[in-house]
Formats: structure tokens, C-alpha cells, sequence
């Protein structure tokens, strides 16, 4: 009886801890330890990064909106990187007359990481600025974020993605309490250095610290994770807001999520020399807490369901 009961007890602290004495930790220790950002007024150039394979229903849309963003034009441009589209993509994006846009054509198809590794090299400006096919910006964005590079710390931003739900969808309501949570821990991690989790449709890095990855690597994950281990901070700006429609059925939200997480965890491995904490700190704490435990809650999650089996059946059999 001893061993189910340790489990039990062991499996759901590490589960509380997870989900809710981790996001103590991180508000407290950003009270007691608070680390500044220093903002300026800068207009570094921006290239806005467009990965998209058959997305002719929204990146008509996603060019227009960003085509009528806050911020000189001569001081931004955006590149669409078609990874071997069968549908109108490649088509409507010549279509814009300006030559702030241009088509890149990724041949054979080779997924979006090997599609931004190519397009670094054609971009023009000092920061680059990635946006998903179907990513809608608030018109502020790109001031929203460049001010926060005046701060030679800063090598990394994501901002803050909003879900749309035309149909109302618990899907979408899902979504958007999840991001609520995630969004209060990004804030706090911010505070106390870096955050460890991004939003892959409105992300920034400054162009000098992007290091090319291998086509299986989640950009999402890496990139950032690349940055804090060149000792730049990746910091959370929440008023830089995107608007993307969340998927519309279960099935396509658990196929995508399990995806990102399989991904993601294979890309711990690549990066498991950020968990020493004698040379990265509290971040090695941090990705410790936030994205290795919470891949593995599954676990501890079978563990705690199995041993309170046990435990309900003995005490069901001493109680009769």
C-alpha cells in the first residue's frame, strides 16, 4: 500500500507544482527580482518573413494587412516564401504591384523551417519579422516591437496572438483560455529575464543572431532557444497583437497540437545543454519547469489515475 500511495502523492505534487506552484514561483521571483526592458523611439528596418504552401484563400488578405501597417514604407518589405504551391499562391502574390513585395519559390518542398532559412538570406533589414499565411496584424505591430530592440539585450520578441472563432466553437474557447494562461506566464518570465515559450506567427529577431536550422527543426522552438544561448534575452510584448482563426474541429486541433509537441520535445534533445543551470540560471530552471515536466504531465497524469485505483480499493477492503 505504501508504494501506490507514494505515487499518488508524488504524482499529483509534481502535477500542482506544473500548473500552478511553478506560475507562483515565476509571478514572485519577478516581484523580488524584476528585470527592465529599455525602449527607445529607433525605426530599424523590418523584413516580414511569409512561409506559405497552398494558401490562396488567405494570403491575399495576410500581404494586403501588411501592406498597410504603421510604419515607413521605405523602411520595410515583405517576402513570401511559396514552398512549391499547387494552388493560385505563387499567382496572387505577383499579382501585387509594389515592389515591397517579393515571391520566393522554395523547390522541391521542403517545409517552413528550410523556407525562412532561405529567405534570411534575400532579407533586407535588420530585423525580421516572421507571420503565418494567415496571420492578421494590428495596424501598431511593428512599432509595438522594434522598440524593445533598442535594448542591446534583446535578441528576440513575440508578441501577443489572438484567436478568432467565427462559429463559437468550444475549440476556440479552449484555445483562448489556454493562451490567457500561457500569455500571464510570458508576461512574468519577461520580467525575470526570457520567456520560454513563443507565438510562431508574430515573432521578431534581430537578423544578425539568426542561425540557420535543420529542416526538422521546429523554428518556433529553436530559433528562440538559439538566441538564449547566444545570451540575448526573448521577451514578451503584449501589445503586439495578431489575430489568426483558431482550427474548427478537434481533430485538426489534437493532430496539430500533438505535432508541436512531438517536435518540440525532440527539440529539448538538440537543446539539452540549456538545462545546466550552472551557465544558463534560472532559464535552465525555467524549461526545466515550463516545457519538460509539462510534455511529460501525461505521465505523472497515468501514474496519479493508476495509484489512486489502488488506494480506493484498499480502503473500499479495510473499510468492509
Amino acid at each position: 500500500m505504501i508504494l501506490p500511495l507514494t505515487a499518488f502523492i508524488g504524482s499529483l505534487f509534481v502535477l500542482i507544482y506544473i500548473y500552478f506552484l511553478y506560475p507562483i514561483c515565476i509571478y514572485l521571483l519577478c516581484k523580488l527580482f524584476p528585470r527592465l526592458i529599455q525602449k527607445g523611439n529607433r525605426t530599424p528596418s523590418v523584413t516580414i518573413l511569409i512561409a506559405a504552401f497552398n494558401e490562396e484563400k488567405h494570403i491575399y488578405e495576410t500581404i494586403r494587412n501588411k501592406l498597410e501597417l504603421d510604419y515607413p514604407s521605405g523602411l520595410f518589405d515583405i517576402i513570401v516564401i511559396s514552398d512549391s504551391s499547387t494552388d493560385r499562391t505563387d499567382e496572387i502574390v505577383l499579382s501585387f504591384d509594389n515592389p515591397r513585395v517579393k515571391l520566393l519559390r522554395q523547390e522541391p518542398r521542403g517545409g517552413k523551417t528550410s523556407a525562412l532559412n532561405m529567405a534570411v538570406l534575400y532579407a533586407k533589414g535588420e530585423i525580421i519579422l516572421f507571420s503565418d499565411a494567415n496571420s492578421i496584424y494590428a495596424n501598431d505591430v511593428i512599432n509595438r516591437i522594434v522598440k524593445s530592440f533598442d535594448d542591446p539585450d534583446v535578441g528576440y520578441i513575440t508578441g501577443k496572438m489572438v484567436y478568432s472563432n467565427p462559429d463559437g466553437s468550444i475549440v476556440g474557447d479552449g484555445c483562448s483560455a489556454y493562451m490567457k494562461y500561457e500569455n500571464f506566464l510570458r508576461k512574468h518570465e519577461t520580467a525575470v529575464g526570457s520567456v520560454v515559450g513563443v507565438d510562431g506567427g508574430i515573432d521578431a529577431v534581430r537578423k544578425n543572431i539568426y542561425k540557420p536550422m535543420r529542416p526538422d527543426q521546429l523554428p518556433d522552438f529553436i530559433l528562440p532557444l538559439n538566441v538564449i544561448k547566444q545570451g540575448y534575452r526573448v521577451i514578451y510584448e503584449p501589445d503586439a497583437i495578431l489575430k489568426e482563426q483558431t482550427l474548427q474541429s478537434f481533430q485538426d486541433e489534437y493532430k496539430m497540437r500533438v505535432r508541436v509537441s512531438l517536435r518540440s520535445f525532440w527539440a529539448l534533445k538538440d537543446m539539452v545543454h540549456l538545462f545546466n543551470p550552472f551557465k544558463y540560471g534560472v532559464f535552465s530552471w525555467q524549461i526545466f519547469s515550463h516545457k519538460l515536466l509539462r510534455y511529460v504531465a501525461f505521465i505523472f497524469m497515468i501514474s496519479l489515475y493508476i495509484s489512486n485505483i489502488f488506494v480506493s480499493t484498499h480502503s473500499k477492503h479495510n473499510n468492509t
